[in-house]
């Protein structure tokens, strides 16, 4: 960007559809206990949309609520970028669904297509093109998946983990020191096939075949993912310390992919960062796919846990398999921007304080 100015998160949104699903019916319809499913995933309840309600319809609430905290006109965006693996449909984006309800005709709109690891890979995109243009027009990002829809309800690798919502952020010019860091992206090819649906595509078109077999269905291998993680995601987080030049200590907030709550309290554990400081929503949001990490960075923002100067963390890890991950320095609300730009970094104090807890995450988003 021009003027030593970089690119900084401008405002945050969610959006939960209404519809609350406990664990008792998922259970039931999985064969197994509301307490096993709490037990092995820390899941209480999930949010599915309503009949009717698809990708770009979550997408589009969360885009306009970002876009009103941030103060920016949808017509004086630059990109539209939407990153999901459940779209609308194959053709047309689903970000240029979004684009028309919008109103933001003129901007690049596209996909992205990394699994849950994909709002990581999309802001890093939309970063990347808005420090190429250096004319300090905004960005908006949407992470949205609607997962209820793609799920074997019997299969209780899969149908037990994923609720349904949309999050996003919209990026723009921003001082020094309150800027989104270049991402940490890697994708390791030879883990494919750990996650993913089957049919549907070129390699295996829909047909009465597909369909009678479940090959629609999401399919994942839960052990083989749990393993990818717990191998992959440290070195992930030494490396995107390194490029930041952050010591772990000094990280305040680290928002990850919300896949499993179990398995975020043993990352935590293994990275050797304070749980207080991992913020979740997994307890009452399920995984959202895409949408996890902006909706738990927006519930965080909401609840009042980002202070200007904090430094935030963001990490996600889904289908491919991808690792993706960032760090950022908090910048503020538009009222604080215009009073104290740029603002000191507030001096790093011990946490004491808990993580936001999903069900203010839930209460702010809907």
């Amino acid at each position: 960007m021009s003027g030593g100015t970089g690119v900084g998160v401008l405002g945050t949104g969610s959006y939960l559809p209404p519809v609350v699903v406990p664990n008792g019916p998922v259970a039931e319809a999985a064969g197994v206990t509301p307490e096993w499913i709490e037990a092995k995933t820390l899941i209480r309840e999930r949010r599915h949309a309503l009949p009717g309600q698809a990708t770009s319809d979550l997408a589009v609430e969360a885009a306009r609520r970002a876009l009103a905290d941030a103060g920016v006109a949808a017509a004086d965006l630059a990109v539209v970028v939407v990153s999901t693996s459940t779209p609308d449909s194959p053709q047309p984006p689903t970000a240029s669904l979004v684009q028309a309800a919008l109103g933001a005709d003129g901007a690049a709109a596209f996909d992205v297509n990394a699994v849950c690891s994909g709002f990581v890979y999309a802001l890093e995109v939309a970063r990347a093109l808005l420090v190429a243009a250096g004319d300090g027009r905004p960005a908006l990002v949407v992470g949205a998946d609607v997962y209820s829809r793609i799920l074997d309800r019997s299969d209780r690798r899969t149908a037990v983990l994923f609720g349904d919502g949309a999050g996003a952020v919209v990026l723009g010019a921003a001082p020094a020191g309150r800027e989104v860091g270049r991402a940490v992206l890697h994708g390791v090819g030879s883990s494919a096939h750990l996650i993913g649906v089957p049919a549907g595509g070129s390699r295996l078109p829909a047909s009465e075949q597909t369909l009678a077999e479940g090959q629609h269905w999401f399919r994942m291998d839960g052990r083989g993912v749990r393993e990818f993680v717990e191998e992959r995601v440290p070195g992930l987080v030494a490396e995107v310390l390194a490029g930041a030049g952050w010591d772990p200590a000094a990280v305040d907030h680290v928002v990850p992919h919300q896949g499993n709550g179990v398995m975020l309290a043993g990352l935590a554990a293994s990275l050797g960062l304070p749980r207080a400081r991992m913020h979740t929503t997994v307890e009452e949001l399920g995984n959202t796919g895409s949408a996890s990490v902006p909706v738990t960075l927006d519930a965080a923002r909401r609840a009042g846990a980002l202070l200007p100067g904090d430094r935030v963390l963001l990490l996600a890890f889904g289908g491919g398999m991808n690792l993706a991950g960032t760090a950022l320095t908090w910048l503020g609300s538009p009222a604080e921007r215009a009073e104290r730009v740029p603002l000191p970094r507030r001096a790093h104090r011990p946490r004491q304080e808990r993580p936001v807890t999903p069900s203010r995450a839930a209460a702010s988003s809907t």
